[in-house]
């Protein structure tokens, strides 16, 4: 019988693979015996994770690109196909938030940069857009392939402070479901495009937000957990199950979902 879930030996691309939760998912695939490709601008922190990957057994690869860059990717694209020959997997999580595109507790939404909001909606959703139009084409030609995006919890509720994250996620979920259509009619089944929504993890966006410098929850945090019912933030390697899922063949028929890893956020109402 087939193994549904078996992914050795595909390969990955993961945009902003040094991220914290782009690690975790970068040592989850090299441990199941898929090729990493990891993209990024930083050759320090990205040589440095496949030093790790490496010394854990496995197989991973930095390559300097620019997911705002068309240029760049087209020459990164051009090199993984003439190296590897195909790519089954793409994990755009690259992505962030700016201090200008959040409202802190004494402003209201006049006091939005507006610029920081443009450079916040282009990195996260620019950043998965040109990425997917760079790679899509691998796969295309192998008829079969996964695109996996990084929603958010603010794409299902704008959440209050982060304006500019919050639009850019919702735009990334609809994006989702439009490529998954458009992939699906004009160029086969094989290719499926989802997103997984990640509750709320520490990350170097959000750490200032939801802890205080000694570790404390703010007020905010407090909230958060109030609302989550397993009274708890998400650690990075609770997000490795789905990853896995909708990496493998265990997901064939399964294409523009949003799947929610929050710990019961998006469920709860007092």
């Amino acid at each position: 019988m087939k193994d549904l879930f078996n992914i050795k030996d595909k390969v990955a691309v993961i945009t902003g693979g040094y991220g914290i939760l782009g690690r975790s998912m970068a040592e989850y695939l090299c441990a199941q015996g898929v090729v990493v490709l990891i993209l990024g601008r930083n050759e320090e922190k990205g040589n440095a994770l496949i030093h790790e990957l490496k010394a854990q057994g496995g197989i991973a690869y930095f390559i300097k690109s620019d997911v705002m860059n068309q240029d760049i990717l087209a020459e990164n694209a051009k090199f993984i196909k003439e190296k590897f020959g195909r790519l089954d997997i793409l994990v755009n999580a690259a992505g962030g938030n700016m201090k200008g595109a959040t409202i802190a507790p004494n402003q209201n939404f006049l006091d939005l940069d507006a610029n920081d909001f443009r450079k916040v909606m282009d990195l996260n959703l620019m950043g998965t857009v040109l990425p997917t139009m760079a790679f899509a084409p691998i796969m295309i030609e192998k008829k079969k392939g996964s695109i996996i995006n990084i929603s958010s919890m603010s794409a299902f509720r704008p959440l209050t402070r982060v304006v500019g994250y919050s639009a850019s996620k919702a735009a990334i979920s609809n994006f989702t479901q439009y490529m998954a259509t458009e992939l699906a009619t004009k160029f086969g089944n094989g290719l499926r495009v989802n997103a997984m929504a990640p509750g709320f993890f520490l990350t170097n966006q959000n750490r200032d937000l939801l802890t205080n410098p000694d570790g404390s929850l703010t007020a905010r945090g407090k909230k958060i957990i109030e609302q989550t019912p397993f009274g708890r933030f998400g650690s990075p390697d609770e997000l490795n199950g789905t990853l896995h899922y909708l990496a493998s063949d265990a997901s064939a028929f399964v294409t523009g979902t949003v799947a929610v890893v929050d710990g019961g956020f998006n469920a709860f109402c007092l």
